[in-house]
């Protein structure tokens, strides 16, 4: 596998109407995200619904978007569980079906103490060849692994190569991750890139946002990687509002959805429950915010209308 940086969104799930997968429109989607630049692409984190997805349909979307790609980028697949051995067997099948990587977050119902992260990241590492990123994502999991488990893990199994950081406050972490790995570990940003300067700044060397607003943040980066940085601010700032109000827990994957479905990338914006369903007021609010950001998905659409 390729040295991995960049921008790589988390591939929104698209649904029918009626909550079925809607696999026209998630070809679509990615067509459109390796139109856009990206780098790579992530499955089945946040973004993706994942938590709202049965085993069958990520087995599904997995052999779909892999296809779809046709190796243009690579895929990290996220492929954690609450137990140690599902845990493994999602890894070992996601490498098998094709993943570039794994995406892994911790187990989150019975919560482990540094020691049990450390058993599960190592039951892992050994069952598989490919990359594993940590999703240190405390908020989410409320199991927090500290900098000196995630350079330990680093130095000691062989497949943990990457942190996706998403423990704020995320650049101080960053720069302690820096200093106790080195290069042992390659990190990224997420939470929708919502400190990404910050963590380029501290030796990250990427960032995984949502699906609607790639070109935006492949402009970021590349400003930010070649020194341009009074660039990279102005093209931030623009978008802060809609990257902001995307960060909003529980809806922030219905916006992303509804940017899409307005663009004409995907059919439908239904998203599953216990995500959001947006009210009148919130689409207006999405609307206004979007006006302001010069966004590919709408161009990319028209032109293959």
């Amino acid at each position: 596998m390729t040295p991995v940086a960049g921008v790589y969104p988390i591939v929104n799930t698209t649904f029918n109407e009626d909550g079925t997968l809607d696999l026209v429109s998630q070809r679509r989607l990615v067509r459109f995200l390796i139109d856009a630049g990206v780098h790579g692409l992530g499955l089945f984190g946040n973004a993706s619904e994942g938590y709202a997805l049965a085993e069958a349909e990520r087995r599904h979307l997995t052999k779909v978007i892999l296809e779809e790609a046709a190796g243009a980028v690579p895929v990290v697949v996220s492929s954690g569980y609450t137990g140690t051995d599902v845990a493994v067997a999602l890894s070992v099948e996601a490498q098998e079906a094709g993943a570039d990587a794994l995406m892994i977050l911790p187990p989150y119902y019975l919560k482990p103490d540094a020691e049990g992260v450390y058993h599960y990241f190592a039951s892992i590492s050994r069952a598989v060849r490919i990359p594993i990123m940590v999703q240190d994502a405390p908020l989410m999991t409320q199991v927090p692994m500290g900098a000196e488990l995630l350079a330990r893990m680093a130095r000691e199994l062989d497949n943990v190569r990457m942190v996706k950081v998403e423990a704020p406050p995320t650049p101080p972490k960053i720069s302690r991750l820096k200093q106790l790995a080195g290069d042992q570990l390659t990190l990224f940003g997420g939470l929708n890139g919502h400190f990404l300067l910050e963590e380029l700044a501290r030796g990250a060397v990427g960032t995984m946002p949502g699906s609607d607003m790639p070109d935006v943040f492949v402009r970021i980066w590349e400003a930010a990687r070649r020194g341009d940085h009074a660039f990279a601010r102005a093209e931030f700032g623009r978008a802060l509002p809609l990257i902001r109000y995307e960060l909003q827990p529980g809806m922030g994957v219905a916006v992303m959805k509804q940017n899409l479905c307005d663009a004409g990338i995907i059919a439908s914006a239904r998203t599953r429950h216990p995500t959001r369903t947006l009210e009148a007021a919130d689409l207006a609010e999405i609307r206004s915010l979007r006006a302001d950001v010069d966004l590919l998905a709408f161009r990319w659409a028209a032109a293959r209308a």
